[in-house]
């Protein structure tokens, strides 16, 4: 046997015991795919706190800034004043800590009972929450790294129009996921299947990551081994004593052979893209220390001026007719800045200069940049101001696996000349760095998010049309897997009836 015969025989043999062994995950795979094109694993965006908050009150008797702990006050970009059991409170966010003080007074707020947090969930829900609220350290809805500060959690049944689960933090006491009964029903044939979570034990799990992405690698192998043979199989010239161009006359085979050479692109490129989803071996990740977020931030900076008292800002925002559910604070070159956000997630921002409180919608421009170059010790190449989406900046819709990050428009982008050609995209309205993108980065986008689900800007300004391609594609690639079910069933039958014989 000659070693061309030898590796034809062999990408049979791969094919169809992988198919076989693998037929029935990727139409699962695919039927739960529709669905999250629609329906996406519960979370819950910033547009939905906000929009749950009420607006802050009289804060004549509210303690500023300089209230907080010490080591607080180090970190003035990690608190956050809002509403927390119906009160003002501070909530401080410092790695993977959090925490939560009374504005009334500067004390660290009583760790929260299961009777707080079923009054958290019906502020939230404007409606009632059912008595009985559960502890619980991490569900099947509750995977995301993001609440490990937060954990345990109380997991709160609430009613109204939107009956479901709301989740609230044991150490604060808000409410940080938000999971409708609807939307957990579809959840069972959508994210939660397609992602294997009932194989994930916790927010950190090794196993599960593994075989998600073993798994990932023989569909793929599959997937490759089945276009090669169908590729063979397909007479180009000429024809099969059938009359016909593909040698399979009977009808299982026949349509998996048809569909398959139909299909075989998008197949191949939704089973790698979800393969390159989990990063394996952290291959989409730039080294660490391109860019210093900590040189970025500045210095210290004192908390005994107007910005770092609430009655100020609310007192400025009030001439501006601007009413804020929230404060939140960012030091930005050893310069201390509001960030001021009413319900509906519009945004003030508030400095201080020459001893008066100036608010703004945007940061400047030329000050930012200014800042932006001490975020890395590489050169500033360019600077830009975007005011609609690039490929790699873009909004997505709340069903979406990223529905939830923040891409709100103009965002200033600066480029570093390090060896990573670094890419960081600054939100004008709060001087965040929203995204920081190298090379590994940019690879990553493509292979997983735009192979995955075609979201190239371009493509999202026409969603119904892409989401109509995108079902008719999955609905191809269901009939592939169907197909090779009923095919592998008959295979793996036969296979018993010969043993027992």
């Amino acid at each position: 046997m000659t070693l061309r015969s030898t590796a034809k025989r062999w990408t049979y043999l791969v094919h169809r015991w992988l198919g076989i062994g693998g037929c029935l995950l990727m139409l699962l795979w695919f039927v739960s795919g529709m669905v999250m094109l629609f329906i996406g694993y519960p979370k819950l965006t910033p547009g939905e706190r906000l929009a749950a908050l009420p607006v802050l009150g009289d804060a004549r008797h509210w303690q500023g800034l300089s209230a907080l702990p010490a080591a607080v006050q180090n970190e003035p970009e990690a608190v956050a004043l809002t509403t927390l059991r119906g009160e003002p409170a501070y909530v401080v966010r410092s790695g993977s800590n959090v925490g939560a003080w009374s504005a009334y007074t500067g004390q660290a707020l009583l760790p929260v009972s299961a009777q707080r947090a079923e009054a958290s969930a019906a502020q939230f829900a404007g409606g009632q929450a059912f008595v009985g609220a559960m502890r619980v350290d991490e569900d099947r809805w509750t995977h995301s790294r993001a609440l490990d500060a937060h954990r345990p959690l109380y997991r709160v049944e609430v009613g109204g129009a939107q009956p479901g689960d709301l989740y609230v933090s044991s150490r604060t006491g808000e409410v940080v996921l938000d999971a409708p009964h609807v939307q957990q029903r579809w959840n069972y044939v959508g994210a939660w299947l397609h992602w294997l979570y009932f194989l994930r034990m916790q927010s950190v799990d090794p196993v599960w990551t593994w075989v998600v992405i073993v798994l990932s690698a023989l569909c793929t192998l599959a997937a490759i081994s089945g276009i090669v043979v169908g590729v063979w199989r397909w007479r180009f010239r000429g024809h099969y004593r059938s009359g016909a161009k593909t040698p399979y006359v009977e009808p299982w085979m026949r349509w998996h052979h048809l569909i398959g050479l139909c299909a075989a692109a998008f197949v191949f490129t939704w089973i790698f893209s979800g393969l390159m989803s989990m990063n394996p071996l952290q291959v989409f990740s730039t080294t660490a220390g391109a860019v210093d977020a900590a040189r970025y931030r500045g210095g210290a900076v004192s908390l005994d001026t107007a910005v770092a008292q609430p009655q100020d800002l609310l007192r400025a925002a009030a001439k501006q007719g601007f009413a804020p559910v929230e404060i939140q604070w960012r030091r930005i070159g050893g310069e201390l800045f509001a960030v001021l956000l009413d319900g509906q997630g519009g945004t003030r921002i508030v400095s201080q200069a020459e001893g008066r409180l100036q608010v703004a919608q945007t940061l400047s421009t030329a000050w930012l940049q200014q800042h932006a170059q001490a975020m890395a010790a590489a050169p500033l190449l360019g600077f830009s101001i975007l005011r609609t989406p690039d490929a790699y900046f873009y909004p997505r819709a709340p069903e979406a696996m990223n529905g939830a990050a923040v891409r709100r428009f103009p965002v200033a982008v600066a480029d570093f000349g390090d060896e990573h050609a670094t890419r960081v995209y600054f939100d004008l309205a709060t001087g965040d760095p929203l995204l920081t993108m190298g090379h590994r980065e940019r690879v990553g986008r493509w292979l997983f998010y735009f192979l995955h689900s075609w979201d190239l800007p371009a493509m999202l300004r026409h969603d119904t049309t892409r989401l109509g391609i995108l079902l008719l594609l999955s609905v191809a690639g269901t009939a592939l897997c169907a197909t090779a079910t009923v095919i592998g069933y008959r295979r793996l039958r036969m296979k018993l009836r010969r043993g027992r014989r």
